[in-house]
């Protein structure tokens, strides 16, 4: 049974997995994207492509936008007749401010604006644990919910503020070049004695078991600012310092990433946090919002 149309913008990596999830549901898909050669893969599959996004955005009552920034998707929609009246759902990256910037825009536009932000690689879309979630207009949720159920099985409404997606986006996403900083260190120091890195996949595999384990304890410690359950101290870490400097030198790994958090660490202990738990380097980090007061 063929459904109703969605459009979506841009067809990169993510866009063109995102058309290929609503045509295998059966939706009539709609592809736009600024290269137009670009859409080629889409099309073949059975999407149609338009060169003019002003077609693109006629062809469907639903727009999803997966460019890259929100810039980039206004700059596209700027002087495009026919959004008034339309559902517009972004899931592209940006700051909270710019998704804030972006749903005034849409609303000058008279369209409806819901943001969002997929948390899975293009190969997962349409996977039933991978997690979408969302901030905005409710009324385009609810509307539109098994449509964006195709995309993820895990759906989430964040609450009406439109850049809540952006928000939650950067804060999780905070984790992750760190920890794949942190794998790629350990694979340099493993390839000095001429180890292969996957030799360790399953030993990190469980040593993010155990941080999963740890969040629900570190989250309950910031939120209470009692920085005391853990047990694991500041000057436990910062003390670690000097090992993980002779650790580089005897493997020649470059280890010159840790030095921000270093001098974080000492801040710290320079503030008088050393015998608290590690949450407690939270307090250096909220300095900036101090200052803005």
């Amino acid at each position: 049974m063929i459904k109703e149309s969605v459009t979506v913008l841009g067809t990169g990596s993510m866009g063109s997995a995102l058309a290929g999830a609503f045509l295998a549901a059966g939706y009539r898909t709609q592809v736009w994207n600024r290269s137009h050669e670009r859409t080629a893969a889409s099309a073949a599959a059975g999407a149609t492509a338009h060169p003019d996004i002003a077609d693109a955005v006629a062809a469907s009552p639903v727009l999803i936008s997966c460019l890259t920034t929100f810039a980039a998707t206004r700059d596209s929609l700027l002087g495009v007749d026919g959004l008034a009246g339309r559902d517009l759902i972004t899931l592209n990256s940006g700051t909270p401010d710019q998704a804030r910037g972006f749903a005034r825009f849409a609303r000058c536009e008279g369209a409806r604006f819901l943001g969002g932000a997929i948390k899975n690689v293009p190969a997962a879309v349409g996977d039933p644990n991978t997690l979408l979630y969302f901030g905005g207009d409710r009324d385009v949720f609810d509307t539109h919910a098994a449509t964006l159920r195709v995309l993820g099985g895990e759906l989430e409404y964040l609450g009406a503020e439109p850049d809540l997606a952006a928000l939650y986006e950067s804060a999780v996403g905070a984790t992750l070049l760190p920890a794949l900083l942190g794998f790629f260190e350990g694979a340099a120091v493993l390839a000095s004695r001429g180890l292969p890195a996957s030799t360790m996949v399953p030993y990190s595999v469980k040593w993010l078991q155990m941080i999963e384990s740890l969040l629900p304890v570190l989250a309950g410690e910031i939120d209470d600012e009692d920085y005391t359950r853990l047990g694991s101290s500041v000057e436990l870490f910062h003390t670690a310092a000097a090992d993980e400097a002779r650790l580089g030198a005897e493997t020649g790994v470059d280890v010159s990433w840790h030095a921000p958090m270093h001098e974080l660490l000492s801040r710290a202990v320079a503030a008088g946090h050393g015998a608290q738990s590690i949450t407690a380097v939270i307090e250096q980090l909220k300095t900036g919002q101090r200052s803005t007061l």
